[in-house]
């Protein structure tokens, strides 16, 4: 999250509605709890949503139900330079939330609010806290003092210490109905059909949608994805596919892959799900290796993707040919 040159004013996004009144209800009657954790699937905006939360709760006038945009606290906060914020999140190429960092945020919530309102630390993705950051951290949420509040952000909250999310009022956050999204999609993109069919291609994850349009990265994702259906159809091999995927990273290559699976078994019915158990088998694995990577895990590209593909080439080879599926004996690990 860049945090410099922000808008005016930060606000939820359209599907958050009802969590941002359930919040602002609860700071109004006293009873907003110091330790929020976000949790949800990646391209919902738990990250806007936190963004929006700590200005507001910054803020000396909010207006409208948000940040007023206008007083000191906004304006510091605008530029990234308000003395009562954190945001911690990986540095670098580090892909941990190291305990140093941690540390010094700690002390940051022991210490008066320079602007005498409130201090607020965001930690986003809370699950890439290394065991000595998490167990750090327990100290500021065992011990909180008035008017602090922690928002702990996470795809993956099971990677996080009990410890730590015990110590949180988690706030579910799944992904918003279609509905809720095209409006807001369609503005950005000034179409409402173009916006139906990138949300489409995103397999509904609005902010997936988003960047596939300010990138003008769907038409790569529809080529990589006709590759998939060939490798699923037979009619293309495990180098040819892996070819398509040659000038993305890793990570972003497994999340296109997560989805293709995601979207095909969405439109199988019963009986079909029945049979197709390796493809669930490959989509935990897929998971799995995900996590792996964002945890820190450095698995070789080409050898990783390749495994993949032929564990899914195996899979749907298995389906056409109506055998007994059973795993794949390819592993995908790092």
């Amino acid at each position: 999250m860049n945090l410099q040159d922000l808008p005016q004013v930060s606000a939820p996004l359209p599907w958050q509605g009802a969590v941002w009144s359930r919040l602002q209800e609860q700071l109004a009657a006293g009873q907003l709890p110091h330790a929020l954790l976000l949790a949800g699937p990646a391209g919902t905006g738990k990250e806007r949503l936190a963004l929006a939360l700590a200005r507001f709760l910054l803020c000396h006038q909010p207006a409208a139900g948000h940040n007023c945009g206008e007083c000191a606290a906004c304006r510091y906060s605008q530029s990234g330079s308000h003395g009562d914020f954190r945001w911690l999140q990986p540095e670098g190429a580090s892909k941990v939330i190291r305990i140093d960092p941690v540390r010094e945020a700690v002390s940051f919530i022991f210490r008066t609010a320079g602007f005498g309102l409130r201090k607020v630390l965001v930690l986003s993705p809370a699950e890439r806290m290394s065991n000595g950051a998490a167990n750090a951290l327990l100290k500021g949420l065992e011990e909180p003092t008035a008017e602090t509040y922690l928002i702990l952000v996470a795809e993956r909250p099971q990677g996080m210490p009990a410890t730590v999310r015990s110590r949180c009022q988690r706030v579910n956050m799944p992904l918003p109905a279609s509905e809720q999204c095209l409006p807001w999609l369609a503005r950005i993109t000034g179409e409402p059909s173009a916006a139906s069919e990138l949300l489409e291609l995103a397999g509904g994850v609005p902010l997936l949608a988003e960047q596939l349009y300010t990138h003008d990265g769907a038409a790569q994702l529809r080529k990589r994805r006709s590759s998939l259906g060939d490798l699923a159809r037979g009619k293309a091999t495990v180098p040819q596919v892996a070819a398509q995927f040659s000038q993305i990273e890793l990570a972003p290559a497994l999340r296109d892959i997560a989805l293709f699976l995601q979207l095909y078994l969405r439109r199988q019915e019963q009986p079909g799900l029945r049979s197709a158990r390796a493809l669930f088998v490959l989509l935990d694995r897929l998971q799995a290796l995900q996590a792996a990577i964002a945890a820190g895990s450095n698995p070789n590209p080409q050898l990783a993707l390749e495994s993949v593909l032929i564990s899914l080439a195996e899979a749907f080879d298995a389906l056409r040919s109506g055998a007994t599926m059973r795993p794949s004996s390819q592993e995908i690990a790092p």
